[in-house]
Protein backbone atom coordinates (compact mmCIF):
# COMPACT_ATOMS: atom_id res chain seq x y z
CA UNK A 1 0.00 0.00 0.00
CA UNK A 2 1.45 3.31 -0.77
CA UNK A 3 2.15 5.98 1.72
CA UNK A 4 0.39 9.24 1.69
CA UNK A 5 2.68 12.14 0.42
CA UNK A 6 1.39 13.75 3.49
CA UNK A 7 2.50 11.16 6.37
CA UNK A 8 5.86 10.98 3.94
CA UNK A 9 6.42 14.94 4.98
CA UNK A 10 5.24 14.16 8.83
CA UNK A 11 7.80 11.34 8.80
CA UNK A 12 10.67 13.59 7.44
CA UNK A 13 10.26 16.14 10.29
CA UNK A 14 9.89 13.46 12.66
CA UNK A 15 13.56 12.49 11.25
CA UNK A 16 14.98 15.48 12.20
CA UNK A 17 17.10 15.19 15.86
CA UNK A 18 16.00 18.07 17.43
CA UNK A 19 16.72 16.49 20.29
CA UNK A 20 17.66 18.40 23.69
CA UNK A 21 20.46 19.32 24.43
CA UNK A 22 21.98 19.53 21.07
CA UNK A 23 19.09 20.25 18.53
CA UNK A 24 19.60 20.16 15.18
CA UNK A 25 17.65 23.45 14.80
CA UNK A 26 19.22 24.40 11.05
CA UNK A 27 17.71 21.07 9.42
CA UNK A 28 14.31 21.81 11.05
CA UNK A 29 14.96 25.36 9.90
CA UNK A 30 15.71 24.41 6.42
CA UNK A 31 13.01 22.12 6.23
CA UNK A 32 10.26 23.99 7.43
CA UNK A 33 11.29 26.43 4.55
CA UNK A 34 11.12 23.77 2.06
CA UNK A 35 7.76 23.52 3.16
CA UNK A 36 6.72 27.48 2.82
CA UNK A 37 8.23 27.46 -0.72
CA UNK A 38 6.19 24.52 -1.65
CA UNK A 39 2.85 26.06 -0.20
CA UNK A 40 3.71 29.56 -1.29
CA UNK A 41 4.00 30.94 2.12
CA UNK A 42 5.84 34.23 3.70
CA UNK A 43 8.63 33.20 5.85
CA UNK A 44 11.20 34.20 7.90
CA UNK A 45 13.32 33.50 10.71
CA UNK A 46 14.85 35.94 13.46
CA UNK A 47 17.60 34.13 16.08
CA UNK A 48 16.99 36.26 19.44
CA UNK A 49 19.26 33.52 20.80
CA UNK A 50 21.85 32.35 18.60
CA UNK A 51 21.56 28.84 16.91
CA UNK A 52 17.90 29.36 18.36
CA UNK A 53 16.09 29.78 15.31
CA UNK A 54 12.36 31.38 15.67
CA UNK A 55 10.22 30.53 12.36
CA UNK A 56 7.34 31.78 11.18
CA UNK A 57 5.51 31.25 7.85
CA UNK A 58 2.40 33.43 7.05
CA UNK A 59 -0.85 32.92 4.89
CA UNK A 60 -2.15 36.81 3.98
CA UNK A 61 -5.70 36.91 4.50
CA UNK A 62 -8.12 39.26 2.54
CA UNK A 63 -8.74 41.32 5.73
CA UNK A 64 -5.18 41.79 7.25
CA UNK A 65 -6.27 44.62 9.20
CA UNK A 66 -8.22 42.25 11.28
CA UNK A 67 -6.56 40.06 14.28
CA UNK A 68 -4.47 37.48 13.17
CA UNK A 69 -4.12 33.71 14.19
CA UNK A 70 -1.09 32.21 15.45
CA UNK A 71 -0.82 28.47 14.90
CA UNK A 72 2.18 27.47 17.48
CA UNK A 73 4.41 24.77 18.20
CA UNK A 74 7.85 23.76 19.09
CA UNK A 75 10.37 22.11 17.35
CA UNK A 76 12.74 20.54 19.79
CA UNK A 77 12.11 17.29 21.83
CA UNK A 78 13.04 15.80 24.86
CA UNK A 79 16.23 13.37 25.22
CA UNK A 80 15.32 9.33 24.96
CA UNK A 81 16.21 6.52 26.42
CA UNK A 82 17.22 4.31 23.55
CA UNK A 83 17.51 0.67 25.37
CA UNK A 84 13.59 0.66 26.20
CA UNK A 85 12.56 1.55 22.88
CA UNK A 86 11.58 -0.85 20.54
CA UNK A 87 12.10 1.00 17.41
CA UNK A 88 14.88 3.32 17.11
CA UNK A 89 13.79 6.83 18.17
CA UNK A 90 14.74 9.02 15.06
CA UNK A 91 13.60 6.64 12.19
CA UNK A 92 10.43 7.15 12.16
CA UNK A 93 9.78 3.88 11.50
CA UNK A 94 6.00 2.95 10.22
CA UNK A 95 4.45 -0.41 11.82
CA UNK A 96 1.06 -1.91 10.66
CA UNK A 97 -1.23 -2.95 13.63
CA UNK A 98 -3.75 -5.73 13.37
CA UNK A 99 -6.66 -3.37 12.32
CA UNK A 100 -4.95 -2.06 8.90
CA UNK A 101 -3.29 1.07 10.63
CA UNK A 102 -0.08 1.95 11.26
CA UNK A 103 2.10 3.38 14.38
CA UNK A 104 4.61 5.78 13.64
CA UNK A 105 7.35 5.46 16.29
CA UNK A 106 9.18 8.62 16.77
CA UNK A 107 10.22 10.64 19.73
CA UNK A 108 7.95 14.12 19.54
CA UNK A 109 5.72 11.99 17.43
CA UNK A 110 2.23 13.55 20.13
CA UNK A 111 5.11 16.01 21.90
CA UNK A 112 4.60 17.79 19.47
CA UNK A 113 5.57 17.44 16.06
CA UNK A 114 2.55 15.69 14.93
CA UNK A 115 0.60 19.34 15.69
CA UNK A 116 2.87 21.20 13.89
CA UNK A 117 2.77 19.36 10.74
CA UNK A 118 -0.76 19.23 10.77
CA UNK A 119 -0.87 22.59 10.34
CA UNK A 120 0.96 22.68 7.45
CA UNK A 121 -0.97 20.31 5.84
CA UNK A 122 -4.35 21.97 6.58
CA UNK A 123 -2.50 24.86 4.87
CA UNK A 124 -1.61 23.18 2.08
CA UNK A 125 -5.15 21.45 2.03
CA UNK A 126 -7.37 25.02 2.48
CA UNK A 127 -4.39 27.28 0.22
CA UNK A 128 -3.20 24.84 -2.50
CA UNK A 129 -5.50 21.90 -2.76
CA UNK A 130 -8.77 23.68 -1.77
CA UNK A 131 -7.42 27.19 -3.11
CA UNK A 132 -9.35 28.95 -0.06
CA UNK A 133 -8.77 32.59 0.66
CA UNK A 134 -9.42 33.33 4.74
CA UNK A 135 -9.95 37.03 6.26
CA UNK A 136 -7.80 36.91 8.92
CA UNK A 137 -3.83 36.30 8.30
CA UNK A 138 -2.44 33.25 9.31
CA UNK A 139 0.95 32.87 11.38
CA UNK A 140 2.64 29.68 11.86
CA UNK A 141 5.13 29.89 14.31
CA UNK A 142 7.64 27.46 15.25
CA UNK A 143 10.17 28.15 18.18
CA UNK A 144 12.81 26.36 20.04
CA UNK A 145 13.82 25.29 23.62
CA UNK A 146 10.22 24.99 24.88
CA UNK A 147 11.05 21.64 26.56
CA UNK A 148 13.98 24.01 28.59
CA UNK A 149 11.14 26.71 29.50
CA UNK A 150 10.95 28.13 26.28
CA UNK A 151 12.77 31.75 27.42
CA UNK A 152 15.32 31.51 24.57
CA UNK A 153 12.32 31.15 22.38
CA UNK A 154 8.71 31.61 22.73
CA UNK A 155 9.05 34.40 25.69
CA UNK A 156 11.88 36.56 23.77
CA UNK A 157 9.48 36.62 20.35
CA UNK A 158 6.54 37.89 22.49
CA UNK A 159 8.88 40.81 23.78
CA UNK A 160 9.96 41.65 20.33
CA UNK A 161 8.45 43.70 17.46
CA UNK A 162 8.41 41.16 15.55
CA UNK A 163 5.51 39.53 17.42
CA UNK A 164 3.52 43.20 17.60
CA UNK A 165 4.09 43.29 13.98
CA UNK A 166 2.14 39.78 13.73
CA UNK A 167 -1.65 41.26 15.36
CA UNK A 168 -2.40 38.19 16.90
CA UNK A 169 -5.86 37.99 18.61
CA UNK A 170 -5.93 34.54 19.04
CA UNK A 171 -3.74 31.08 18.85
CA UNK A 172 -3.15 27.74 19.03
CA UNK A 173 -0.82 25.84 21.14
CA UNK A 174 -0.42 21.95 22.30
CA UNK A 175 -2.57 20.11 24.65
CA UNK A 176 -1.99 16.63 25.10
CA UNK A 177 -3.65 13.13 24.20
CA UNK A 178 -6.93 11.78 25.98
CA UNK A 179 -7.03 7.69 27.00
CA UNK A 180 -10.88 8.56 26.68
CA UNK A 181 -13.54 9.69 24.20
CA UNK A 182 -13.83 13.46 24.86
CA UNK A 183 -10.63 16.02 23.27
CA UNK A 184 -9.03 17.83 25.63
CA UNK A 185 -8.75 21.78 25.41
CA UNK A 186 -6.87 23.38 27.75
CA UNK A 187 -7.46 27.11 28.57
CA UNK A 188 -5.35 27.88 31.21
CA UNK A 189 -2.00 25.82 32.58
CA UNK A 190 -1.12 25.80 36.07
CA UNK A 191 2.24 27.80 36.78
CA UNK A 192 5.80 26.65 38.12
CA UNK A 193 6.83 27.62 41.62
CA UNK A 194 10.54 26.09 41.94
CA UNK A 195 11.39 27.09 45.48
CA UNK A 196 14.17 25.83 47.36
CA UNK A 197 14.74 26.64 51.25
CA UNK A 198 18.17 26.91 52.72
CA UNK A 199 19.69 26.97 56.35
CA UNK A 200 22.54 27.59 57.92
CA UNK A 201 23.62 26.51 61.44
CA UNK A 202 25.63 25.24 64.19
CA UNK A 203 27.75 22.15 63.40
CA UNK A 204 29.92 19.97 65.40
CA UNK A 205 30.55 16.22 66.35
CA UNK A 206 28.16 13.67 65.45
CA UNK A 207 28.25 12.78 68.61
CA UNK A 208 26.54 15.42 70.45
CA UNK A 209 22.99 17.23 71.30
CA UNK A 210 23.93 20.05 69.33
CA UNK A 211 21.05 22.81 69.19
CA UNK A 212 20.00 25.42 66.30
CA UNK A 213 21.41 23.33 63.06
CA UNK A 214 20.62 23.59 59.92
CA UNK A 215 18.34 20.41 59.57
CA UNK A 216 16.64 21.29 62.83
CA UNK A 217 15.30 24.78 60.81
CA UNK A 218 14.37 22.95 57.32
CA UNK A 219 12.27 20.17 59.32
CA UNK A 220 8.91 22.71 59.95
CA UNK A 221 9.48 23.81 56.85
CA UNK A 222 9.12 20.03 54.99
CA UNK A 223 5.98 19.38 57.53
CA UNK A 224 4.14 21.96 56.74
CA UNK A 225 4.44 21.77 52.82
CA UNK A 226 3.65 17.66 53.25
CA UNK A 227 0.97 18.43 54.82
CA UNK A 228 -0.23 21.37 51.92
CA UNK A 229 0.46 18.64 50.01
CA UNK A 230 -2.26 16.31 51.50
CA UNK A 231 -4.82 18.74 51.98
CA UNK A 232 -4.88 19.31 48.30
CA UNK A 233 -4.40 15.39 47.75
CA UNK A 234 -7.40 14.95 49.65
CA UNK A 235 -9.17 17.77 47.39
CA UNK A 236 -8.13 16.48 43.83
CA UNK A 237 -9.59 13.08 45.31
CA UNK A 238 -13.35 14.97 46.37
CA UNK A 239 -15.69 14.87 43.00
CA UNK A 240 -16.71 18.35 42.11
CA UNK A 241 -20.46 19.18 42.78
CA UNK A 242 -21.44 17.65 39.45
CA UNK A 243 -20.10 14.36 40.36
CA UNK A 244 -17.55 14.43 37.76
CA UNK A 245 -13.43 13.66 38.70
CA UNK A 246 -11.26 16.55 39.78
CA UNK A 247 -7.99 17.14 37.05
CA UNK A 248 -4.55 18.01 38.19
CA UNK A 249 -4.96 21.42 37.11
CA UNK A 250 -7.84 21.89 40.00
CA UNK A 251 -5.17 21.45 42.48
CA UNK A 252 -1.86 22.60 43.52
CA UNK A 253 0.74 20.03 43.80
CA UNK A 254 3.96 20.05 45.98
CA UNK A 255 6.84 17.51 45.41
CA UNK A 256 9.56 17.13 47.67
CA UNK A 257 12.56 16.95 44.98
CA UNK A 258 15.82 17.82 46.29
CA UNK A 259 17.61 17.40 49.79
CA UNK A 260 21.15 18.25 49.96
CA UNK A 261 23.51 18.64 53.59
CA UNK A 262 26.28 16.98 54.69
CA UNK A 263 29.81 15.52 54.10
CA UNK A 264 30.99 13.44 56.22
CA UNK A 265 28.77 10.89 58.47
CA UNK A 266 30.06 11.81 62.10
CA UNK A 267 30.03 15.86 61.32
CA UNK A 268 26.46 18.29 62.03
CA UNK A 269 26.32 19.77 58.85
CA UNK A 270 26.77 23.79 58.86
CA UNK A 271 24.24 23.84 55.60
CA UNK A 272 21.00 22.18 54.86
CA UNK A 273 18.53 22.55 51.61
CA UNK A 274 15.31 20.96 50.70
CA UNK A 275 13.93 21.66 47.13
CA UNK A 276 10.41 21.47 45.94
CA UNK A 277 8.48 21.59 42.58
CA UNK A 278 4.99 23.27 43.17
CA UNK A 279 2.50 23.29 40.55
CA UNK A 280 0.00 26.58 40.98
CA UNK A 281 -3.45 26.36 40.34
CA UNK A 282 -4.75 29.52 38.13
CA UNK A 283 -7.23 30.24 41.29
CA UNK A 284 -4.29 30.40 43.29
CA UNK A 285 -3.71 34.53 43.92
CA UNK A 286 0.72 34.23 42.99
CA UNK A 287 2.15 37.18 44.64
CA UNK A 288 0.63 36.41 47.57
CA UNK A 289 1.47 32.47 47.48
CA UNK A 290 4.55 33.55 47.24
CA UNK A 291 5.01 35.54 49.91
CA UNK A 292 3.65 33.16 52.77
CA UNK A 293 6.27 30.94 51.24
CA UNK A 294 8.38 33.60 51.65
CA UNK A 295 7.65 34.02 55.47
CA UNK A 296 7.23 30.04 56.12
CA UNK A 297 11.50 30.64 55.20
CA UNK A 298 11.98 33.46 57.83
CA UNK A 299 9.65 32.29 60.60
CA UNK A 300 12.08 29.21 61.14
CA UNK A 301 15.50 31.10 60.09
CA UNK A 302 15.87 29.75 56.33
CA UNK A 303 15.91 31.44 53.34
CA UNK A 304 13.79 30.89 49.82
CA UNK A 305 15.14 30.90 46.69
CA UNK A 306 12.99 30.83 43.77
CA UNK A 307 14.70 28.62 40.61
CA UNK A 308 11.45 29.57 38.71
CA UNK A 309 8.32 31.07 39.29
CA UNK A 310 5.26 32.25 37.09
CA UNK A 311 3.77 35.26 38.25
CA UNK A 312 0.86 35.40 36.07
CA UNK A 313 -2.49 33.46 35.57
CA UNK A 314 -4.62 34.59 32.76
CA UNK A 315 -6.90 32.01 31.47
CA UNK A 316 -8.72 32.03 28.25
CA UNK A 317 -12.57 32.72 28.26
CA UNK A 318 -14.46 29.63 27.20
CA UNK A 319 -18.15 31.04 26.86
CA UNK A 320 -20.43 32.30 24.41
CA UNK A 321 -18.88 36.24 24.96
CA UNK A 322 -15.59 35.11 23.49
CA UNK A 323 -16.27 34.88 19.70
CA UNK A 324 -13.02 32.65 18.83
CA UNK A 325 -14.37 30.09 21.31
CA UNK A 326 -18.02 29.65 20.19
CA UNK A 327 -16.05 29.20 16.54
CA UNK A 328 -14.04 26.92 17.83
CA UNK A 329 -16.37 24.93 20.05
CA UNK A 330 -18.78 24.86 16.58
CA UNK A 331 -15.98 23.62 13.96
CA UNK A 332 -15.20 20.63 16.80
CA UNK A 333 -18.34 19.23 17.40
CA UNK A 334 -19.11 19.26 13.81
CA UNK A 335 -15.90 17.08 13.44
CA UNK A 336 -17.45 14.54 16.34
CA UNK A 337 -15.24 15.40 18.96
CA UNK A 338 -16.68 15.86 22.52
CA UNK A 339 -14.82 18.50 24.24
CA UNK A 340 -13.19 17.95 28.06
CA UNK A 341 -11.89 21.61 29.12
CA UNK A 342 -9.38 21.75 31.90
CA UNK A 343 -6.70 23.43 33.40
CA UNK A 344 -2.69 22.09 31.71
CA UNK A 345 -1.41 20.73 34.55
CA UNK A 346 2.52 21.44 33.44
CA UNK A 347 3.80 24.59 31.46
CA UNK A 348 3.50 24.94 28.30
CA UNK A 349 4.26 28.07 25.62
CA UNK A 350 0.86 29.45 25.99
CA UNK A 351 1.58 31.10 29.31
CA UNK A 352 3.70 33.90 27.59
CA UNK A 353 1.15 34.01 24.19
CA UNK A 354 -1.64 34.77 27.12
CA UNK A 355 0.62 37.35 29.51
CA UNK A 356 1.04 38.98 26.24
CA UNK A 357 -2.33 39.41 26.17
CA UNK A 358 -3.27 36.85 23.00
CA UNK A 359 -6.10 34.51 24.22
CA UNK A 360 -4.56 30.55 23.87
CA UNK A 361 -6.07 27.32 23.81
CA UNK A 362 -4.12 24.24 23.93
CA UNK A 363 -5.08 21.33 22.06
CA UNK A 364 -3.59 17.95 20.71
CA UNK A 365 -6.38 16.01 18.36
CA UNK A 366 -5.02 12.71 19.90
CA UNK A 367 -8.53 10.40 21.48
CA UNK A 368 -8.78 6.92 22.82
CA UNK A 369 -4.84 7.42 22.74
CA UNK A 370 -2.32 6.71 25.63
CA UNK A 371 -0.14 9.57 26.71
CA UNK A 372 2.91 9.17 25.83
CA UNK A 373 4.65 12.29 25.77
CA UNK A 374 8.35 11.72 27.18
CA UNK A 375 7.77 8.09 27.49
CA UNK A 376 9.60 5.34 25.68
CA UNK A 377 7.77 4.18 22.43
CA UNK A 378 6.23 7.75 21.83
CA UNK A 379 4.02 6.83 18.67
CA UNK A 380 0.81 8.36 17.14
CA UNK A 381 -1.04 6.19 14.41
CA UNK A 382 -1.19 7.22 10.84
CA UNK A 383 -5.29 7.64 10.97
CA UNK A 384 -4.75 9.84 14.06
CA UNK A 385 -2.62 12.52 12.09
CA UNK A 386 -4.66 11.87 8.85
CA UNK A 387 -7.63 13.07 11.15
CA UNK A 388 -5.52 15.57 12.46
CA UNK A 389 -5.40 17.54 9.07
CA UNK A 390 -9.55 16.92 8.59
CA UNK A 391 -9.76 18.76 12.14
CA UNK A 392 -6.95 21.59 11.76
CA UNK A 393 -8.44 22.89 8.30
CA UNK A 394 -11.98 23.01 9.80
CA UNK A 395 -10.85 24.69 13.08
CA UNK A 396 -8.33 27.08 11.07
CA UNK A 397 -10.90 28.15 8.32
CA UNK A 398 -13.64 28.68 11.54
CA UNK A 399 -11.10 30.50 13.36
CA UNK A 400 -9.92 33.03 10.24
CA UNK A 401 -13.38 33.85 9.58
CA UNK A 402 -14.55 35.04 12.93
CA UNK A 403 -15.55 38.29 11.94
CA UNK A 404 -15.35 42.06 14.05
CA UNK A 405 -12.90 40.89 16.43
CA UNK A 406 -9.69 43.48 16.41
CA UNK A 407 -6.27 42.25 18.44
CA UNK A 408 -5.92 43.07 22.12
Amino acid sequence: MSIQPSVLRFIEYLRIKTVQPEPDYAACTRFLEQQANELGLIYWVKEYVAGKPVVVLSWPGTSPEQGSIILNSHTDVVPVFEEFWHYPPFDAERVATDDGDYKIYARGAQDMKIVGMCYLEAIRRLKVEEKRRLERTVHLVFVPDEEIGGRDGMQMFVESAEFGVLNAAFALDEGMANPGDALRVFYGERAPCWVKFVAHGNTGHGSQFIEGTAAEKLLPIIDHLMQFRQAQLQVFKTPREDGSARTLGDVTTANLTLLQSGVQQNVVPESAMVGFDIRMTPAVDYAQFKRDLEALAAKHGAEAEFVQFWDDNTITSTDAANPFWAAFELTVAAQGFGVFKEIFPAATDSRYLRRAGVPALGVTPLCNAPILLHDHDEFVKESEFLRGIDFYAAVVAALASVPGQSAT
